[in-house]
């Protein structure tokens, strides 16, 4: 049975008018022994998980969670589950039971150190066993080969994929291997080198993840690398999930570009506009519509057949790149892109740093607008979203120099905020402050944090009130996972925030065409996999009638 929290706030509420209203002495001892009674069913009608390995009362039972795990322990099995619906809750049932089979180790995988180490503590702290172990690359070598021997293993794919090719782990030693974030396991991610050291190896295998890709022929490579058979998908309208799902209302916020910013767009088009004549003059096709990513699609074959529109290729390349940091992030993050690119050089960058009129004249008006404090209409827009809901915001940014462009700004405003990035460069943070700065948060002792990438895969910030995109994503993945970082506990908000004719615009559709493909995207690959499955047993049962 579920009690909903909300109900009895309500009971409460409407007994405290009650109180207030009342005379008699025997009313209020009444009332009180009315709502006392109520808080005794929700503790009597709790159910929990009671198997061998689980801690005592820790893991609420849920329906469609068991049913879930059981899938999973009986074939190698893909999850889909939106977040915040207890993805860990599914993968701890199942650690649970091979445990008991005591047939080998068990292997869970997560892309990022904080998440990781949220999984170990989540693991430490509702499994009866001692023998487990986090890995990532700041433990030693030296330490890690005596660490592969524990029962249970939390690792990064990195260290586990390099660990295996140095023998110092062997994948026989596993029964069990559970890849969380599933979903990037196309291409040359590690877990596809993983995936691949395992392929002769006789274990189960579980991914986990709140999105299949929306592209049918990634999703299909997923399910061949980790010979997946079955897709287990729950949606927000699942019967068995809808009294666990808390709304999100999700909100989008135009902001008009400034003048002295439409001035440098205009320009930085000019300059692009002249680079795709010239490529056009030089026999590449190419759509009206200007492209980045079609014009990376023709890298390759530029520079093996067409080597003349090389020079025009990459410049309009990093034209593409440099305008939609301005559009999308603004003027500060522009500028510092642009002194990366002239430092690195490379093929036409002094032509178009020194000598093209239009670029030049664009860099020239951004550090004027820059003198005089103009950044980006968003920057001004974002005080005022976070002003509007209580509680902590998580505010979601591509582009690292936008993280701290905001920070300064917010803390400029005289609102309290940190910063969650990744561990590359001279400003990045180590694991241990990612962590911290993340219970830092979750403590309350700022009610801002602005996230790179790093912290959009399955970070467990229950008490998030607010979750804003300062930029848009044209990829259904990144915006699963940036949305169901509020709405877990209560009812969230979302806001996106779009700059009017730029490419936060052209990224709202793309991302919205994806979005519609991948939620059928779970029912396309099991249809697949039911279709593969027919045509096996057709090919046993015949081999068993010769």
């Amino acid at each position: 049975m579920i009690v909903s929290v909300v109900s009895i706030l309500f009971l409460f509420d409407e007994k405290r008018i009650e109180l207030e209203h009342s005379i008699s002495l025997t009313i209020l001892h009444e009332s009180i022994k009315s709502i006392k009674f109520h808080f005794i069913l929700l503790i009597i009608t709790m159910e929990y998980i009671d198997t061998k390995y689980v801690q005592k009362n820790s893991i609420e039972k849920r329906d469609y969670q068991v049913n879930l795990a059981n899938q999973a322990i009986k074939e190698n099995c893909v999850i889909v589950l939106p977040t915040g619906l207890g993805k860990t809750a599914i993968a701890l049932q199942v650690i649970a039971e091979y445990l008991s089979k005591g047939k080998g180790g068990i292997l869970l995988l997560a892309p990022t150190r904080v998440l990781i180490n949220q999984h170990y503590e989540f693991l430490k702290q509702n499994l009866t066993i001692d023998d487990i172990t986090l890995i990532t690359g700041e433990v030693p070598i030296t330490k890690r080969a005596k660490l592969w021997n524990s029962s249970l293993i939390c690792a990064t794919p990195e260290i586990a994929k390099n660990d295996l090719d140095r023998q110092i782990v062997s994948p026989d030693q596993f029964s069990l291997i559970i890849y969380d974030e599933v979903h990037r396991t196309v291409g040359d991610y590690a877990y596809s080198g993983i995936a691949q050291r395992f392929e002769n190896s006789n274990l189960r295998i579980l991914g986990m993840t709140a999105t299949l890709p929306s592209e049918k022929d990634k999703a299909t490579e997923l399910i061949v690398k980790l010979r997946i058979a079955s897709v287990a998908e729950r949606t927000e309208d699942s019967p068995d999930v809808k009294p666990y799902i808390q709304e999100t209302n999700t909100e989008w916020v135009s902001v008009e570009l400034p003048p002295e910013m439409k001035a440098i767009q205009t320009l930085v088009k000019l300059a692009l506009d002249e680079r795709y004549y010239t490529l056009r003059k030089n026999g590449i096709k190419l759509a009206e519509q200007q492209s980045l990513s079609a014009l990376l699609r023709i890298r390759q074959f530029v520079l093996n057949q067409n080597r003349r529109s090389a020079k025009p290729l990459f410049t309009a390349i990093r034209i593409h790149y440099a305008l939609n940091i301005l559009e999308a992030h603004g003027i500060t993050s522009f500028l510092k892109f642009c002194e990366r690119a002239e430092i690195k050089k490379g093929i036409g960058v002094k032509e178009l740093f020194e000598i093209d009129p239009n670029f030049t004249r664009a860099i020239h008006l951004a550090k004027d607008a820059q003198s005089h404090g103009i950044e980006h209409s968003k920057i001004p827009k974002l005080k005022e979203i976070v002003e509007s809901v209580p509680g902590k915001t998580l505010i979601f940014t591509s582009y690292r120099d936008s993280v701290d462009v905001i920070y300064k700004n917010l803390i400029a405003m005289g609102v309290t905020a940190s910063i969650l990035i990744g561990k590359s460069g001279e400003t990045g943070l180590k694991q241990k402050k990612q962590i911290e700065t993340v219970q830092n948060f979750r403590d309350g002792l700022f009610r801002v944090l602005i996230a790179t990438r790093v912290g959009e895969e399955g970070l467990d910030i229950s008490e998030v009130n607010q979750v804003i995109f300062y930029d848009n994503v044209p990829s259904s993945i990144r915006y699963v996972q940036r949305r169901g970082r509020t709405g877990r506990k209560d009812t969230g908000k979302l806001v996106v925030l779009i700059a009017k004719n730029t490419i936060d615009e052209t990224y709202y559709w793309i991302g919205k065409r994806k979005m519609t493909a991948a939620k059928a995207m779970g029912e396309k690959m099991t249809k697949i996999l039911e279709k593969n499955q027919k045509i096996e047993l057709q090919k046993t049962g015949l081999d068993v009638f010769l």
